[in-house]
């Protein structure tokens, strides 16, 4: 007995529907996987006007992606819709309520804070100094006559473990590659403020400097790219190319020789147990010759046993340091950090003109109506300081310092301290 003409039809019409679905998801699938190679390019254009940058996302979480992003973006994951954040909300250290952080730390003195207004007219030409940035960085990375490691390699051969440093806010379109020792605690501050992704008894922070600073460096509190595998797996590549494509890309670095001062300071000039053990006791044995080192830091300082500013120096020339492991990301270098030449930062911004960096950019986001920017630090390490620390430094070693953050100094716009290496 042959079935009714309108049930026939009905199923019919079932089945080209799911043929209809099986064939959109395998051509969204062959699209993705051509566009990281023939049609996808990484860089975003230089020649869109920089100034219209991502604007702050709908409510309800909505990407700045197209459709077809936004279908792979819901395929992926199934639940990307109600948990805007990537599910960073589910893997957050428990937080509890708190005011603004304890003032222990000489990092975290709110005293040392400038908490004056800024006038307007004293602000940079921001867009000049922004185009300007961007075009010294272009320039180096394309420049052939110089190079350094890593430098021509290419995104898809950047490993996983070397992309912790790229943090992903979904709501607003931004990625941050934070660079230790230039204000990346308060530039993390914000970017949970503005990500969501972190609460204080159910609520997300809304002012950066309520929250505390052991949350702000767990891991667990960023959604960064190396997370994207677990998450993504095969498709993690793509959509890192799709986001970096799209969102506003930006860092902060500064004078490479004054990082490493500042590092100094932090990490072994005051009670630090973890920097102790981990290098400051192998930096007494190797470079100081103690035989009969304390176990813990606070019994070393009250010994009057400390770690010199030679002995660190010493450490990042040894060829033996980078064999054991790769530096320390507080004194790594930031094109090892953020990989510019790979990566094509919308805005670079410089611990030496921070505030008004850190308020232009704020404004381009179009959130300076949401927070701003903790103000910065009085008393922070002044490149002044550089030829007392360098008093003590031997001019080879110093030619070879210059030598190991070179990049840095060049990417960035920095001038090669010719009073640190000149006779």
């Amino acid at each position: 007995m042959k079935p009714p003409a309108r049930m026939t039809k009905a199923r019919l019409f079932r089945l080209s529907v799911v043929v209809g679905s099986i064939f959109m998801i395998l051509l969204i699938i062959v699209y993705w996987d051509n566009v990281g190679t023939a049609h996808f390019y990484l860089h975003t254009t230089f020649s869109r006007p920089h100034r219209v940058l991502p604007t702050v996302l709908k409510e309800g979480g909505q990407g700045p992606l197209s459709e077809v992003d936004e279908f792979l973006e819901t395929l992926l994951s199934a639940d990307l819709r109600q948990n805007v954040d990537l599910g960073r909300k589910t893997e957050q250290p428990p937080v509890q309520a708190s005011s603004r952080p304890v003032v222990e730390n000489l990092e975290e003195n709110v005293r040392g804070y400038d908490w004056s207004t800024r006038d307007a007219s004293l602000i940079l030409d921001q867009e000049k100094l922004q185009a300007e940035r961007r075009r010294t960085l272009r320039d180096f990375c394309a420049n052939s006559s110089f190079s350094f490691p890593t430098k021509e390699r290419l995104f898809d051969d950047i490993p996983n473990y070397e992309l912790n440093h790229l943090i992903v806010d979904d709501r607003h379109g931004v990625i941050y590659c934070y660079v230790p020792k230039v204000a990346c605690t308060n530039w993390k501050r914000v970017m949970i403020v503005l990500s969501e992704s972190l609460m204080d008894q159910g609520v997300p922070y809304a002012d950066p400097l309520d929250i505390p600073r052991e949350h702000v460096h767990n891991t667990s509190t960023h959604f960064t790219f190396n997370k994207f595998w677990r998450r993504y797996g095969k498709f993690s590549r793509h959509l890192m190319k799709i986001k970096l494509k799209k969102y506003t890309k930006f860092l902060f670095v500064r004078d490479p020789f004054v990082r490493l001062i500042s590092a100094f300071r932090s990490k072994f000039e005051l009670e630090n147990e973890e920097f102790y053990r981990r290098f400051a006791v192998p930096m007494l044995k190797l470079y100081s010759n103690h035989t009969s080192i304390p176990t813990s830091v606070r019994e070393a300082f009250e010994a009057g046993l400390h770690v010199s500013f030679s002995d660190f120096i010493q450490y990042l020339l040894d060829p033996r340091t980078e064999k054991l492991a790769p530096f320390n990301e507080h004194w790594r270098q930031v094109y090892r950090l953020c990989h510019p030449c790979q990566i094509e930062y919308d805005f670079v911004g410089k611990l030496e003109t921070l505030d008004e960096d850190a308020a232009h950019l704020l404004q381009l986001l179009k959130v300076d109506g949401l927070l701003r920017f903790p103000p910065s630090y009085r008393n922070r390490t002044a490149s002044s300081w550089e030829e007392d620390w360098f008093a003590k430094i031997p001019m080879a070693w110093r030619q070879q310092l210059y030598k190991l953050y070179e990049a840095d100094f060049v990417l960035f716009g920095y001038p090669r301290p010719e009073n640190l290496l000149k006779n």
